[in-house]
């Protein structure tokens, strides 16, 4: 008799977008009733993966089994109508429905025809919140008002309202504690004892020993390892899966002795509540500082708490021992500090104005007199910070959006020099640029550095962070767990760190 086929079978998946390929051949089968682990860095091509699989992208190429038939998902609503349910790490639920309306929203329940409210709905949603082990969870309150375990169980509810077969649980444990991770491993092992297969994706390697079956390895686009037996396969093997990597940083030198200087930036016990711990931290003029740590550790949640766009429930920040106020970008700038954001289209430029407008926007004060600006001299400021950070074109008339993203990056570092900021924060500075550009990037920021800028950069790259930072803070679920020069620190130990560690004492 033939084998059964996987439950799912993936093969040769190929994905690219404008200037990346995210997805390089990528194969993946998963049995049912196991629990198939997917690894990978950030940027491996995990979230992508995932997304072909729910019907949210389209593969280049590729084939696709369900059960052993050729299948094409051409919209979420098709994979669940196949039985395959999606469970986001930023869950998709509507805060301002009730939980019964978000676990049918899509797929109410009728009768003759007409859609059926109130009892129904609530009965449904109350028996299938019993089967997770959540009846305490009314199916009348809004999800707003829900923890954010309860909101992961009413996101697994919908799912469960649909005869699924897969369910695809991203992050599941990211905002959970460690009892809460506990209940959920329960109803994992529940699901896939009733033959739902669960591909699970983690950071924490604790977990994949403990839920999963089998692991597959993504790096940079491809599945380096497939069918890993989750429990056996030692940490250290894995974490050379996913760190081997072609060379494609180039680091200029940094100094070789660190800057005796006073600190321009201090932080003192600055916390936030749910997000990071207490935090102390000191950038001095001339160095580089970096925060390394994977998605939900707390990095870019510091880097704006600093900048004043979250507001600290615990300690300070001082720029030359001076405090600011909390929560006030205003202050913050006008006491010399600058950001990057991770996300600069929609956070930092004006996406249809010119380079000259992008740039000069944070200091137009210089360029106003009696509610006029003098346009000539807005042109040659920016054309002036611009030639310094060799942006291209050298033509700062042009919008911003016809630039390259390595460009658009130096148009936004450009502004804050003008600015003539101190301390600058740099938020995964490289995101969406190309190989070709980060060399240039890289020598911009340390050559900044070198004329006395403060840098406190966040990265997902721990090759950037190593690369670029005098001295490196490894955080691990919003907690400081590790402080050192880089160049004690390789890639191997700073995941170690993050995925193993345990918060300093």
């Amino acid at each position: 008799m033939a084998p059964e086929p996987p439950l799912l079978s993936m093969s040769g998946i190929t994905k690219s977008f404008p200037g990346v390929r995210a997805l390089d051949g990528v194969d993946l089968d998963v049995q049912a009733g196991e629990v198939h682990c997917l690894l990978g860095q950030n940027g491996a091509g995990k979230s992508t993966l995932i997304k072909v699989l729910a019907g949210a992208h389209q593969p280049d190429t590729g084939t696709i089994r369900w059960r052993g038939e050729e299948v094409t998902l051409r919209s979420p609503i098709a994979a669940m109508r196949l039985g395959i349910a999606t469970i986001y790490q930023e869950l998709d639920l509507v805060e301002h429905l009730s939980v019964a309306e978000n676990v049918h929203l899509g797929h109410e329940p009728t009768a003759a025809g007409f859609v059926v409210r109130g009892k129904a709905a609530k009965a449904s949603t109350a028996a299938l919140l019993k089967r997770l082990g959540h009846p305490e969870v009314d199916p009348g309150r809004l999800v707003g008002d829900l923890s954010a375990a309860q909101q992961q169980i009413v996101s697994m509810a919908r799912a469960l309202s649909h005869d699924v077969r897969l369910i695809v649980m991203d992050e599941p444990s990211a905002a959970l504690d460690p009892d809460e991770v506990d209940h959920l491993f329960r109803i994992v092992a529940d699901l896939t004892a009733d033959g739902v297969a669960v591909v699970y994706i983690s950071h924490r390697l604790e977990e994949i020993r403990r839920i999963g079956d089998r692991v597959t390895v993504l790096k940079d686009g491809r599945a380096v390892a497939r069918g890993l037996p989750a429990e056996s396969t030692p940490t250290r093997d894995v974490v050379a899966l996913m760190t081997g990597r072609n060379v494609e940083y180039v680091f200029p030198e940094r100094p070789t002795a660190p800057p005796a200087a006073e600190p321009v930036l201090s932080v003192r016990g600055l916390a936030r509540h749910g997000e990071f711990a207490p935090l102390d931290l000191e950038v001095r003029p001339g160095e580089i500082v970096g925060l390394a740590g994977l998605v939900g550790s707390g990095r870019s949640e510091i880097l704006e708490t600093v900048y004043g766009a979250r507001k600290a429930s615990a300690g300070q920040v001082l720029v030359d021992g001076r405090p600011l106020r909390p929560g006030s970008v205003r202050a913050a700038v006008r006491a010399g500090l600058g950001l990057a954001p991770e996300e600069r289209k929609a956070q930092a430029l004006l996406m249809l104005e010119s380079v000259t407008r992008n740039v000069s926007v944070s200091a137009m004060s210089r360029f106003s007199r009696g509610g006029w600006i003098d346009r000539g001299a807005e042109l040659g400021a920016a054309r002036k910070a611009t030639r310094e950070l060799s942006l291209r074109p050298d033509n700062p008339s042009v919008p911003v959006r016809t630039l390259s993203g390595g460009n658009q990056q130096k148009a936004v570092l450009a502004r804050w020099l003008l600015r003539g900021c101190r301390v600058l924060l740099l938020d995964e500075p490289t995101r969406g640029v190309d190989v070709g550009a980060r060399a240039e990037l890289y020598a911009v920021i340390r050559r900044l550095a070198d004329e006395g800028l403060a840098v406190l950069l966040v990265s997902s790259e721990v090759p950037e962070v190593l690369g670029l930072a005098d001295r490196v803070l490894v955080l691990r679920e919003g907690r400081v767990v590790h402080e050192a020069p880089a160049r004690e620190l390789d890639e191997p130990r700073v995941l170690d760190l993050v995925m193993e560690g345990s918060p300093a004492s």
